[in-house]
């Protein structure tokens, strides 16, 4: 409860600055009870799967190559992924201590994972003969990990999806409305939108208890689509009845609302422009690489300092990091990314109560001047968690005005005692010359 209230205090004071457009007046006080088991878990699983894997470079290659839905056909044709094993996937996301799992129901090539009764377009009706996300589902939650469902709100598939300016045939940039109004000719919107409704209406009713869903995106203006285009409010509200306890993105085209979403989502960042989400709820969505979906020949993987420093990074500004695998064609995640999940694995084993339940520490812990040193805080334990990013050469780390500010000083890893002694305010932490057996390792300090 204590944590439900310092949460509450933080949203309060988030609505007092925000703008006091309401579509469900939900209170500050029962969001941060509906939003807690997400702030704790601070790390989840993204996973785009899809028909793009076959292509195996970007899940926007229909986009990038203006493939026709008659070109793109051969993927459909030859989906057929014999490897898929979801129970693996779960197991391979809970060693890597993420909490909670974000699954592409269906991205904006418009095929869908699950067996929707409104489109032969579907896993279903490929060589896999399964709805996959009927068994992602209940996967993930044999682990104890909580489901999240992304659903595209593009569709560049369906026969009433208008040609805008995001689209596969898009015109050049000059085009006008008139000019897409002419291409779309016997194009019926309505029918698309109430297909979208359909579907997610599928997606919140079928699968029991949903914890979250990613609407992706929206793109208002010339020859574009926003909130008036998906029926964005009526959307929601649908949601919402559906799975009165769910969790929503911020894609809509309603961040002009105080209640149009729960968590804002900077894409793809780099952990220096995480600091100005502080203070709100946010999540990172990034990848191990340059693609969401598999990319055979893209080798701009992450290292695993990155990796742990968007994680990090990502909860002393009081966010979460949601990274993601693209698995291949067959089902499998590629041995790239069995790699990096094994080393968080390793590294959240030892060190994940610096994580969990953590967010930013407060003003009077700051270690003013030194980067390479970040730090979380559980305020319920009152532990403070130092990660350090370079280890001292000399041996020794000096906490500036920290004499009378902690009880007791620890590595993470192993529970093993740091002796320190006070230097007039200051603390100095004396440190083995042999640092633990980490990429970065973490000090957790008792609080008085």
């Amino acid at each position: 409860m204590k944590k439900i209230l310092l949460a509450a205090a933080l949203v309060t004071a988030i609505t007092a600055t925000a703008q006091t457009k309401h579509i469900f007046n939900d209170p500050p006080e029962q969001k941060a009870q509906r939003m807690q088991w997400w702030t704790n878990a601070r790390f989840g699983m993204f996973i785009h799967w899809g028909l793009y894997s076959l292509a195996a470079r970007h899940e926007w290659v229909k986009q990038h190559e203006r493939m026709t839905s008659e070109q793109y056909q051969k993927y459909f044709d030859h989906f057929n992924p014999d490897e898929f094993d979801p129970k693996k996937w779960a197991k391979e996301a809970k060693a890597a201590g993420m909490k909670y799992a974000v699954l592409t129901t269906k991205h904006h090539e418009g095929f869908c994972l699950f067996d929707s009764k409104y489109t032969d377009y579907k896993a279903t009706n490929t060589q896999a003969k399964r709805d996959l996300v009927k068994e992602f589902v209940e996967a993930f939650r044999a682990e104890g990990i909580r489901i999240g469902f992304y659903y595209s709100l593009i569709d560049w598939h369906h026969p009433d999806f208008t040609i805008d300016r995001v689209h596969p045939q898009r015109l050049g940039e000059n085009a006008t409305g008139a000019d897409y109004a002419k291409l779309n000719k016997g194009k019926n919107w309505e029918r698309y939108r109430q297909y979208l409704y359909n579907q997610v209406k599928e997606l919140m009713t079928n699968y029991g208890k949903i914890d979250i869903l990613w609407l992706d995106f929206s793109y208002p203006g010339k020859n574009g689509k926003g909130r008036e285009d998906w029926g964005s409010i009526e959307l929601l509200k649908m949601v919402k009845q559906l799975q009165p306890g769910i969790i929503i993105d911020n894609r809509a085209d309603l961040n002009d609302y105080t209640d149009g979403y729960d968590f804002e989502t900077p894409e793809q960042v780099k952990p220096s422009e995480l600091l100005k989400y502080k203070g709100k709820y946010w999540e990172t969505c990034q990848t191990f690489s340059g693609s969401w979906g598999y990319y055979r020949d893209e080798h701009t993987w992450k290292t695993h300092r990155q990796l742990l420093d968007l994680l990090v990074t990502s909860v002393a500004n009081g966010g979460n990091l949601i990274l993601n695998v693209g698995p291949t064609a067959r089902g499998e995640f590629d041995y790239r990314a069995l790699h990096a999940l094994d080393s968080l694995s390793y590294w959240m084993h030892a060190n994940n109560p610096s994580i969990y339940n953590c967010t930013f520490a407060p003003d009077e812990y700051k270690l003013p001047g030194n980067p390479d040193i970040k730090q979380t805080y559980d305020p319920v334990k009152k532990h403070l968690y130092l990660h350090l990013f370079t280890y001292p050469i000399d041996g020794k780390l000096v906490l500036p005005g920290y004499a009378d500010k902690i009880s007791y000083a620890q590595f993470l890893n192993d529970a093993s005692e740091l002796l320190y002694k006070k230097e007039d305010s200051n603390i100095v932490l004396q440190l083995p010359a042999q640092p633990p057996p980490y990429e970065v390792p973490v000090i957790e300090l008792f609080l008085r």
